[in-house]
């Protein structure tokens, strides 16, 4: 099931080997005992919060009882969800297209047992004892190879709950509430069980929610106003994806169908496939319908996220009550925004989606809280031959990524980190969030070079085969991503961008089905990919806008169809987040449209620094993608102008974006920004754009300046107080690989 993590899929090596390493992860991290290496326990400590390790043991049990429950199921289908959901009569019309026996709970199985209607045992013994006496006649209940409908009660009772999900694959018929008190209304059903005296039925609706959301195994998102043929059409759809293949290709693997196939967890180990391309998916991109969309307007952005990431995360790799868990842990107090990442109005054209509400204050935050809980599960599931190996993650940022992956990871202490950046090519604050880091299992790295050489530098080192024998022989480690380039990374992002459109219909800016456009201050190409994805999945953004600084690479490719990096070198800019050449991310882009036929167009990057695409393709790419550039002059008006119209203060690469943003408003579409890090990042540049620098220009001198101005967004609480730590990490080395892989095995012999 898990490709080449050779995981032998049975519950005993879950319980011997991923709960134990997790017990002493968790362990160590939590006081009971810390050490530099393995062989060394003998550093005791018991300063940590205990309450972290209860926590994650409960998460990471309950990811393997689910992951153990998958191993065991039986054949039959059983659906579930709120009265007047149409289970029974989905149940019969699935029953009756796949050839099964139907079974209904209620008429099939209690009232058999009871020897009276459901009504009289409800009338007889109260609403707690009817779901004490409905779990105990359910626990006796083995259906084979059925079509089974759930009461609405069912999921209540936890013991048999357990039991029924293990007879088969359960799906939630997720029904909007609305709907189901109409349906209701219309059957004259006035009274359900739990429904006591006092609480209305909208409240008991709502109190079930919990045990159906924890519950089932495939949720199907029912549209207002859907038919009970077209929810079965859905179950079936639903069902019938379960049995595609879910597993991951190489971009540059021109047959799919040929080699391994890796699932998710293995592609969040891996990060880069062994031939140099990118992993994508082998399935289709998932397809929701408006009606669908319009169902997710007034979720939260942790619900809105769950609903999306399950549809792209296969059920036998991590089972969406652990990713429900892994989400809420993602977004919660560890960002300043209850939102997450709210729109705001600009004006009456433009909505600035705040991206750096997170820990580092960037929209890197986004995904990095949550692809290390990905990471964490991949390992606790790994049972193979190579399970001692301990995991190095290698990273390239231009700025943000490196404060990110060091904010996510910092409890994964089982994991070694190790940051590569260019030395002159960050601003001090992004600098700062780095070299602070005092994690033992953390290295920070100022490389003599800019971004493009760094991650060119990783990828080389990720495909040395010597190298890495070494690294594993000698200190016991494999090599790790978790740039955008890894999927796990990647995948994150496209929640917010289709999250970006939702708030939009839900503040009444526009309708559900009207359309958007989306501007992206745009580096490595991972940022758009995923609003792409968005679009793909059924989201209606119209342009998707490319923009970049005088690194502008990508405005050449998307004007002409040629990417030329051969008579080009990177120049640093006021916005070193996209001060980038080389936009890894396009190679996915390029797969999913050119029918994969990749490995041409990185072999002529590779060799000659230029692919040229054909004139087709390009003509279908400008009907998606726009783009255009800015200069360093315009970007600083840009910032200035927008403070005295607006008191609104944009980070230098939002700034990028909305100057290139103002050459393609409509009137008759609002046009979302990606405003992806807070101005404090960029303190001195923003200050010197206000025409406002202090006397002195410390880095809490410099917040001092900002603070005064009162402008918003407010003032990034986690900053100051990162910039306050002392700088513990100051290594720099030369633009050569191989003294990349000299502060690698000298990291590791620590």
């Amino acid at each position: 099931m898990f490709h080449r993590m050779k995981c032998r899929a049975n519950d005993l090596c879950l319980r011997r080997m991923g709960l134990h390493r997790f017990l002493v992860r968790a362990v160590s991290s939590n006081g009971f005992f810390t050490s530099r290496n393995r062989e060394n326990h003998s550093m005791w400590c018991f300063e940590r919060n205990r309450w972290k390790y209860l926590t994650d043991l409960m998460l990471l049990i309950n990811n393997h009882f689910q992951f153990s429950l998958l191993l065991h199921k039986g054949d039959n289908i059983i659906l579930m969800g709120s009265p007047g959901a149409g289970k029974t009569s989905v149940g019969r019309i699935l029953g009756r297209h796949l050839q099964r026996e139907v079974l209904d709970i209620d008429d099939d199985v209690l009232e058999k047992v009871w020897g009276m209607t459901v009504a009289e045992k409800l009338s007889q013994v109260g609403s707690d004892g009817f779901v004490e006496a409905e779990g105990q006649a359910l626990l006796q209940f083995f259906p084979n190879n059925a079509v089974v409908s759930l009461s609405g009660s069912n999921p209540m009772h936890a013991t048999a709950m357990d039991h029924t999900r293990s007879l088969g694959t359960v799906v939630y018929l997720d029904v909007a509430d609305e709907e189901i008190l109409n349906r209701l209304a219309a059957m004259k059903v006035n009274r359900i069980v739990g429904q006591n005296e006092g609480i209305s039925m909208n409240e008991i609706l709502q109190y079930r929610k919990q045990f159906y959301e924890s519950s089932y195994d495939v949720r199907v998102i029912c549209a207002n106003g859907d038919s009970i043929e077209e929810i079965a059409s859905k179950v079936r759809k639903s069902l019938a994806e379960l049995s595609i293949d879910q597993g991951f290709t190489s971009t540059r693997q021109e047959h799919s169908d040929t080699g391994d196939s890796p699932g998710f967890l293995q592609v969040v180990l891996e990060g880069l496939a062994p031939d140099g391309g990118l992993y994508v998916p082998k399935k289709k991109i998932p397809l929701f319908t408006e009606g669908q969309w319009e169902r997710l307007v007034d979720c939260s952005y942790q619900d809105r996220a769950l609903r999306i990431l399950e549809t792209w995360i296969s059920l036998s790799e991590l089972h969406p009550s652990s990713l429900r868990q892994m989400i809420y842990k993602a977004y919660s107090s560890n960002f300043q925004h209850e939102g997450v990442a709210p729109v705001v109005k600009l004006n009456e054209q433009f909505y600035l989606q705040e991206l750096f509400h997170g820990p580092t204050a960037s929209f890197k935050d986004m995904a990095l809280q949550l692809t290390p809980q990905f990471f964490s599960e991949a390992i606790s599931r790994t049972c193979s031959s190579d399970e001692d190996l301990k995991r190095l993650i290698l990273v390239a940022t231009s700025g943000d990524t490196g404060s990110a992956v060091l904010e996510g990871f910092k409890e994964n202490f089982d994991t070694d980190v190790l940051i590569l950046y260019p030395e002159e090519g960050v601003s001090s604050i992004q600098k700062a969030l780095m070299v602070s880091s005092d994690g033992q299992n953390m290295r920070v790295i100022g490389v003599k070079s800019d971004f493009d050489f760094c991650q060119t530098a990783i990828k080389t080192i990720f495909n040395n085969m010597s190298f890495s024998k070494k690294l594993a022989e000698s200190y016991g480690v494999q090599l790790s991503a978790a740039n955008s380039i890894n999927w796990g990374r990647l995948l994150p992002q496209v929640v917010y961008h289709a999250s970006a459109y939702l708030d939009l219909v839900q503040s009444g800016v526009i309708s559900m089905g009207e359309e958007a456009d989306l501007c992206v201050p745009t580096g490595n190409f991972g940022n758009i990919l995923a609003a792409y994805y968005a679009k793909e999945m059924g989201i209606p953004l119209n342009n998707l806008i490319c923009a970049s600084n005088e690194n502008n690479i990508l405005t050449d490719f998307f004007h002409s169809g040629s990417y030329d990096m051969s008579k080009r070198r990177i120049q640093q800019t006021l916005s070193p987040s996209i001060d980038i050449l080389k936009s890894s991310n396009l190679e996915r882009l390029l797969y999913h449209v050119t029918g994969r036929e990749v490995s041409g167009l990185m072999r002529s990057l590779d060799e000659n620094k230029h692919f040229q695409i054909s004139g087709d393709l390009w003509s279908h790419l400008s009907t998606v993608f726009k783009a255009d550039w800015t200069t360093e002059k315009r970007c600083l008006d840009v910032i200035k102008s927008t403070y005295e119209e607006n008191n609104y203060i944009f980070d230098p690469h939002t700034a990028v974006a909305k100057d290139v943003a103002d050459r393609f408003a409509n009137s008759h579409r609002p046009l979302i920004i990606s405003s992806t890090a807070h101005y404090s990042k960029f303190a001195y540049d923003v200050l010197k754009g206000l025409s406002k620098l202090p006397a002195s220009q410390g880095p809490l001198d410099l917040f001092g300046s900002l603070n005064k101005l009162g402008a918003n967004p407010s003032a990034h609480a986690n900053l100051e107080t990162v910039v306050k730590r002392d700088q513990k990490q100051n290594t720099t080395c030369l633009a050569e690989t191989s003294a990349i892989m000299k502060e690698i095995e000298t990291f590791l012999s620590r």
